[in-house]
């Protein structure tokens, strides 16, 4: 009887055993669906980051060109502001030797008037309004020239923003 005791019990703990490894079982397949489903969304998630990424790569190219296409762009303009820099400056150098001849004939007659004065004192009031107009065209090229003078500094400060923002781009 004592054999029969034994006997069941071993075949108790091997029924257990059994029911215990089947348990087992169905919890590891559902772990094993899981990751098959989860490798599934890995799978899709890495063709989208792949996809991203070529596009991302296109995009970067097109920014590329485009940086280049405005460096060239923007190196012609600040050629093309240099060589109008330099114009006005040729510009107002003449300007300032016209207003130099404009000054040079003013004190010219204004000498000559201080002369011509003493012996025919009729003439002065033709001359007084003369001297006026050479004076009021005298301060009108000035006026011009203090404009041009501002222009030109103000190209020249622009010119150099766009030194700096060339530079800081570079």
């Amino acid at each position: 009887m004592m054999t029969t005791w034994i006997d069941i019990a071993v075949e108790v703990l091997v029924a257990v055993l059994l029911v215990a490894t089947i348990g087992y079982c169905i919890l590891l397949d559902r772990r094993l669906q899981r990751l098959r489903a989860d490798e599934a969304n890995l799978r899709a998630t890495i063709s989208e980051l792949l996809t991203a990424t070529e596009i991302a790569e296109r995009a970067i190219l097109g920014l590329k060109e485009t940086a280049t296409d405005c460096d060239k762009s923007l190196a012609q303009r600040l050629r093309e502001a240099e060589f109008f820099s330099r114009e006005i400056e040729k510009e107002i150098g003449e300007g300032e030797k016209l207003l130099n001849r404009i000054i040079r004939i003013t004190q010219a007659a204004r000498g000559g008037e201080a002369e011509s004065s003493a012996p025919a004192p009729a003439v002065e009031p033709a001359r007084p309004s003369q001297a006026t107009v050479l004076a009021e065209s005298e301060a009108r090229t000035a006026t011009k020239l203090g404009e041009m003078r501002a222009r030109v500094s103000e190209a020249t400060a622009r010119l150099g923003q766009m030194r700096r923002r060339t530079g800081e781009a570079a």
